[in-house]
């Protein structure tokens, strides 16, 4: 080939690469990822939007799509998405819906930090104010603290997607809440959309500063599911959950330590502490409540080895108490600390605590059963005439004696003591040798 027809050829082939890419680039552009959240905000829905933005991301997409009814939930993982979103280099749209559905509290910040903040007919958006452990205002100075804190976040965050920051403040300060219309008239959301398909018509050209135009005239729709370790990572992060899961380890190593060698209640103790002090790593632990618990633990423990009557079981049984209700700190009641799952376990763990305890201290006042220490006491029947030495049965057992003084046959003789392979016996009331 001469030199101009190799340029020419180079050329096509350029040109048709470029072509290909771009008709997948925009094939790419077209795939809308969309996972659906319908639970409090807590780690497992953390986790679960990282790795929708962060597959949305590797694969190019037009957009990623968050279906988002909530209640509410912890400040820190709400602070997680948000973050999470803001960084996405992929355009992040947040669509409260089915119609019934909410975004309060920690769920108005998420749809704040959205590219796009969509909601659907019958739905609300709202009461933002927060709250601590049960549901219940968190007082004084701390309550200012937060408030202020989380206005601050809010507005800085509302600010720069061009929302209403006057109302993310009074969502957060007076709990207000608004409509889907209202929410519109408000510059609160941008858009109101009757299901997904009436989302991506509307979405469909819309201009997102920083990510370019959205492509959705054909959208190819995936709906992201989760994964096993979000599922286990969402049910071991619940507070009843993790809870459940400490005091279970507790139990089982105390039992292991209270009878060594059982393997067991060890495993399934030291699996069960594991899975809580994982979970405890997402969770506002207070670390009160949780030497309060040790503490516990500590004094059953010493009520195996100290006559107290019972006084160390009530102490350890008050410091249990005290642990568990102090152990988690600013939860709202949606995912907080149940008491219907806190006192019936707080109630059978003692109890279990207690009757290990209390085993282990009758076993060691008891009498030995078995062995020498066990022959002590026992009363025998001579069957060689002691003189001092014969032979005498206990237990069914021919055993060879000593005794102080000369005893006949038949005799009824106590144990003593027991000296290797003899045992000395004294006899019983005029039980003497004729």
């Amino acid at each position: 080939m001469t030199p101009l027809k190799n340029r020419m050829a180079g050329l096509a082939l350029i040109l048709f690469l470029s072509t290909g890419l771009a008709a997948m680039s925009h094939a790419v552009e077209n795939d809308v990822l969309v996972i659906k959240v319908a639970d409090p905000i807590g780690p497992g829905v953390a986790e679960f939007i990282r790795q929708g933005i962060e597959k949305a991301q590797q694969e190019n997409a037009g957009c990623m799509v968050i279906e988002l009814d909530t209640p509410g939930g912890l400040a820190e993982s709400m602070r997680s998405i948000v973050q999470d979103i803001l960084a996405s280099t992929v355009p992040v749209v947040v669509y409260v819906a089915p119609s019934g559905a909410r975004a309060a509290s920690a769920g108005v910040m998420i749809t704040m930090a959205a590219d796009i903040a969509a909601m659907s007919p019958g739905t609300n958006i709202g009461a933002a104010h927060p709250v601590g452990a049960g549901g219940k205002d968190i007082e004084g100075k701390m309550s200012e603290k937060v408030i202020n804190d989380m206005v601050a976040h809010a507005k800085r965050v509302a600010e720069r997607k061009g929302r209403n920051a006057g109302w993310v403040e009074k969502a957060i300060r007076d709990s207000v809440s608004v409509t889907e219309t209202e929410a519109v008239e408000l510059d609160v959301v941008d858009v109101v959309a009757e299901d997904l398909d009436d989302l991506m018509q509307q979405l469909n050209g819309r201009e997102i500063p920083g990510k370019g135009q959205l492509r959705l005239d054909k959208p190819n729709i995936i709906h992201l599911d989760k994964s096993l370790r979000i599922k286990i990572l969402e049910t071991i992060s619940n507070p009843n959950i993790a809870y459940i899961l400490l005091l279970i380890g507790l139990a089982g190593l105390y039992f292991e330590l209270s009878n060594p060698g059982a393997i067991f209640p060890g495993v399934i103790g030291g699996i069960s502490l594991i899975l809580a002090f994982f979970a405890m790593q997402t969770l506002p632990v207070n670390t009160v409540g949780m030497l309060l618990i040790a503490l516990a633990v500590i004094l059953f423990v010493m009520e195996m080895k100290i006559t107290s009557y019972g006084l160390l079981s009530v102490a350890g049984v008050v410091a249990l108490l005290l642990g568990s209700l102090m152990l988690f700190e600013n939860i709202p009641s949606g995912i907080g600390l149940s008491l219907r799952v806190m006192l019936p376990t707080l109630i059978l763990v003692s109890a279990f605590f207690i009757f290990v305890a209390a085993l282990v201290f009758r076993a060691q006042k008891s009498k030995p059963k078995t062995g020498a220490g066990g022959l002590v006491g026992e009363t025998g029947i001579v069957k060689q005439p002691l003189a001092p030495e014969g032979k005498v049965a206990v237990h069914g057992e021919l055993w060879n004696a000593v005794a102080g003084k000369n005893v006949a046959v038949g005799a009824k003789v106590r144990v003593v003591g027991v000296k290797g392979l003899v045992i000395e016996v004294e006899a019983i009331a005029d039980d003497r040798e004729p």
